[in-house]
């Protein structure tokens, strides 16, 4: 066995590994499928190429290196699937817009490979009588493709790359980078089979390396973070400026007019051995500029020895007002804001909380860390971080030194990915003494300690931070302001279609005395006033009388008998698929009325959901001092955009004939009560309300 043989063996073997590391995760995506099957055929190819190195005729040798093309014909496909999916959170919309060019790589190197394969390669004999193993038209064609399909596919890994940001970019970066390593080599091989119409055995070494180094960084990523799915969003300035067409291009060139005249002067293998050593250089290289660590004793270097400031403020507030000039929303907002903080300071983790207003807790914002927002969002449900009793800092302060309970939960739901990654800070996001959120920094690369020049600068970041706040939620109170005033206009309208109804009503009444012996009038007369009346019912229900502030009048009652006759006056109407729980309770103060008004209203809308056929879960608990309705459905659901925008404004419904009121005026009434209302939804698979409403005597209220 040669040592040609051996690497390409020990580089099949090193995919293989990968391949049985990704399949045994519990849980796989489309971005995992293509990488186990993109290093499954990678492990087969170079299998096939390790054989062909120790042919004994030239027809064993054609025979396997026709195996070569086929199995290379499915890289393309599964690869550059891989290169739309991985670590992207709107990736339906990348495999969407990419859907024909995809099916184009998966059926289009496949069918060439099978339909021309006793003709990809010929024994040529040259001038001097020497045979070697010339590549066919079909084959010259097939690589091209296959070099394009690399090209497109390290594009994609370099769009994904930089618009990661802090941990996320840290967790992708040597799977990216090995991934990048393999293919980078492949440019180079598939450049040089097409300049020279053959496959030389040199070139098959230096795919099997760049196969065990990329292997080798790919299970370094895989010890980082366990092929995690991290869920980055590139925008489209990051998509619409690559610099992997402008390299590969020009390196097409040169290596292309290199390669003739090495070739001429007889020195090709030693001119891929010295190109081989200058790609282990370059990946060596890479990753030292890619390094946080690297790029923060860059920076200490250039402020002890040039004894220049530490941050260039007109530089940062450049870079502030422009990332932060085009959002208009707090989640962008506080998306550019957390990026902008993660590489001024060189920190990994930053989040973002913000005030919900009306309910003193914290909700998160934005995070530079995708995976661990997730675990402190399901943190924060369990356990909500109350507004007060935060301490009146204006200024960041140090979130480990503090011992007390609120300091302890905002600890848990930040939690720190390095050991040595410094102390968490954390950084009052204020407007005058209007609290409107808290940003958490941790996981500082070499977990250096912040200078009073970094606080001052984060103390105005935040300060700055909250007035945008500030000014996103005054325009948002206008315009509901303004909103509420033409809901003020439109009732008009729909009490002068009321009163046009009474009207009617009026005539068919009075026609009804004179022709009341006609049966036909009689029942005309029925079907019209029956008519009438669903319509000034249906009128009063959608619309109502909408205040700003509701005047309740609080009685002692019981919940649960309230939503049992709640039920009950729907005659079976919800459905048979009702389940109902329901937990002793105290006795608590509220409106009767309303909050009956408030239990119609989510019971119509979760049977609305389910078109009057899904299931209805009904139940009541109590937590420390507050009773809990939950009323759960598992109907069409709503979207997290519309959850967060649009549920609880007048005028913004999903349902066709809907106007959009119903939620706003539940809201309302929970509010007045004290109370809270809290959503879980997900579409086509259903949504839960829960009413929290305090618990009082007679005398509390």
């Amino acid at each position: 066995m040669t040592p040609d043989m051996i690497l390409a063996g020990v580089a099949a073997f090193a995919c293989a590994l990968l391949v049985v590391a990704t399949l045994m995760r519990k849980w796989r995506s489309i971005a995992s499928w293509s990488f186990a099957a993109g290093m499954a055929t990678f492990a087969i190819k170079t299998s096939f190429a390790g054989f062909a190195l120790v042919a004994v005729t030239p027809a064993e040798a054609i025979y396997w290196q026709r195996l070569v093309f086929i199995t290379a014909s499915f890289l393309p496909g599964f690869w550059l699937c891989f290169s739309l999916t991985y670590a992207r959170g709107n990736a339906r919309e990348f495999v969407a817009k990419w859907k024909f060019l995809l099916l184009a790589f998966f059926l289009v190197p496949v069918g060439i490979a099978f339909d021309f394969q006793s003709s990809l390669l010929v024994l040529t004999k040259s001038e001097s009588g020497e045979m070697w193993i010339a590549l066919s038209d079909s084959a010259r064609f097939l690589s091209a493709l296959i070099l394009l399909a690399t090209v497109l596919i390290l594009s994609n890994l370099e769009k994904t790359f930089r618009a990661a940001v802090g941990t996320m970019r840290w967790r992708i970066k040597f799977l990216i980078v090995g991934v990048g390593v393999i293919f980078g080599a492949r440019v180079y091989t598939s450049s040089q089979t097409l300049l020279f119409s053959s496959q030389s055995s040199s070139l098959i070494e230096i795919e099997s390396s760049a196969l065990i180094i990329g292997c080798t960084l790919i299970a370094l990523g895989y010890l980082r973070s366990g092929f995690a799915e991290i869920d980055v969003y590139p925008s489209q300035a990051v998509l619409q400026s690559s610099a992997t067409m402008l390299i590969v291009g020009g390196y097409l060139f040169v290596v292309g007019v290199l390669a003739q005249i090495v070739a001429a002067m007889g020195g090709v293998r030693h001119f891929q051995a010295q190109v081989f050593l200058v790609l282990i250089g370059l990946v060596g290289l890479t990753l030292l500029l890619l390094s946080d660590r690297v790029r923060q004793r860059r920076r200490q270097f250039v402020s002890r020895h040039f004894r220049r400031p530490e941050h260039d403020f007109r530089e940062v507030w450049t870079l502030f007002t422009e990332r932060t000039a085009n959002q208009f929303d707090e989640s962008g907002l506080c998306s550019a804001v957390a990026k902008l903080i993660c590489e001024t300071f060189n920190v990994l983790s930053v989040t973002i909380w913000l005030v919900k207003e009306g309910e003193g807790e914290l909700a998160i914002g934005a995070s530079t860390s995708q995976t661990s927002a997730k675990g402190s969002e399901e943190v924060a449900k369990a356990h909500p971080i109350e507004l007060f009793p935060l301490p009146p800092h204006s200024v960041p302060f140090d979130l480990e030194s503090i011992a007390q309970p609120w300091a302890e939960t905002l600890r848990e739901v930040n939690p720190r990915q390095f050991l040595h990654g410094g102390g968490r800070i954390a950084v009052p996001l204020l407007s005058g003494q209007r609290w409107l959120g808290l940003a958490v920094v941790a996981d500082r690369v070499s977990g250096l300690a912040y200078t009073a020049e970094e606080f001052d600068l984060l103390k105005c970041i935040g300060d700055q931070l909250g007035a945008s706040l500030l000014n996103f939620r005054l325009a948002e109170e206008n315009l509901r302001a303004k909103e509420l005033e033409a809901f003020q206009t439109l009732s008009a309208f729909f009490v002068h279609d009321l009163k046009n109804a009474a009207s009617g009503l009026n005539l068919t009444l009075q026609n009804l005395r004179i022709h009341f012996d006609d049966p036909d009038f009689r029942a005309d007369a029925l079907r019209s006033i029956a008519s009438t009346v669903d319509r000034i019912n249906s009128l009063i229900s959608r619309l109502g009388v909408v205040r700003g502030k509701f005047e309740i009048r609080p009685v002692e009652l019981d919940l649960n008998q309230l939503v049992t006759e709640t039920i009950a006056g729907f005659n079976g109407a919800l459905g048979d698929k009702v389940e109902t729980k329901l937990t002793p309770l105290p006795r608590l103060m509220g409106d009767r009325d309303q909050l009956q008004s408030v239990i119609q209203n989510l019971l119509l809308n979760a049977r609305e959901a389910g078109n009057g056929e899904g299931r209805i879960e009904i139940a009541t608990t109590r937590k420390d001092d507050a009773a809990i309705l939950t009323i759960a459905d598992n109907g069409c659901g709503m979207s997290e955009e519309f959850l967060r925008h649009s549920l609880f404004r007048p005028f913004h419904s999903t349902k066709k004939k809907g106007i959009g009121i119903g939620m706003f005026q539940a809201r309302a009434i929970v509010h007045a009560h004290r109370g809270s209302i809290r959503v879980e939804s997900e579409p086509q698979k259903g949504s839960t309300f829960r009413v929290l409403l305090p618990i009082t005597t007679p005398s509390e209220s």
